[in-house]
């Protein structure tokens, strides 16, 4: 077995309770048949094949644009409320990212010395301004996350209506366990 086939496995391997807790102390697995063992590795494989995939696409538009994650937040923010005929301003941004009006400023610079933004006067407020991106950003971050987004979309049309329940609830149940605590000892 080459060297790249032997982590290939160790990296699968990094989901199977029988290899990364083999004495059960975190994940009780003994209840469970071979069939049925396989199955929930091969569910939580395909979350984390589609988180990687996400990161990588997420990494590929960031860097066809030269931005960090905050910044391409903040892009798609923007064409959101855009979207909607909503005036984006420094307030609004820090709220949606959860920084300080300092720090969207500095964002806001950067963006816009990038060409992504322009910073407009604000419709009804003359102290404010808005912020809008720039059609060519628009229609790189389109051809990027939007085609993207489309496609996920499909998957998630093409599901029955019971099966969207279940996919909805598995991953809201799954979201929940990422809450960071110790276990009781």
């Amino acid at each position: 077995m080459s060297s790249k086939d032997e982590a290939r496995r160790i990296s699968g391997a990094l989901i199977d309770p029988r290899v990364i807790d083999p004495r059960q102390e975190l994940v009780r697995h003994d209840d469970l048949t071979d069939d049925e063992l396989q199955q929930i590795i091969g569910v939580l494989a395909a979350v984390r094949h589609w988180r990687e995939s996400e990161q990588r696409l997420n990494l590929e538009s960031r860097t066809a644009l030269q931005l960090n994650e905050t910044d391409m937040k903040a892009l798609r923010y923007i064409i959101a409320s855009m979207n909607a005929n909503v005036a984006v301003t420094a307030g609004a941004l820090s709220e949606h990212l959860h920084v300080s009006t300092a720090s969207v400023t500095k964002l806001l610079d950067r963006l816009e010395r990038a060409g992504h933004i322009v910073r407009l006067p604000h419709p009804t407020d003359r102290r404010a301004v808005t912020v809008e991106i720039t059609p060519e950003t628009h229609r790189q971050v389109r051809r990027t996350m939007g085609l993207q987004h489309a496609r996920r979309f499909e998957v998630a049309r093409a599901l029955s209506p019971e099966d969207r329940e279940v996919v909805i609830r598995f991953l809201d149940d799954l979201s929940a366990t990422t809450l960071i605590s110790a276990p009781p000892e």
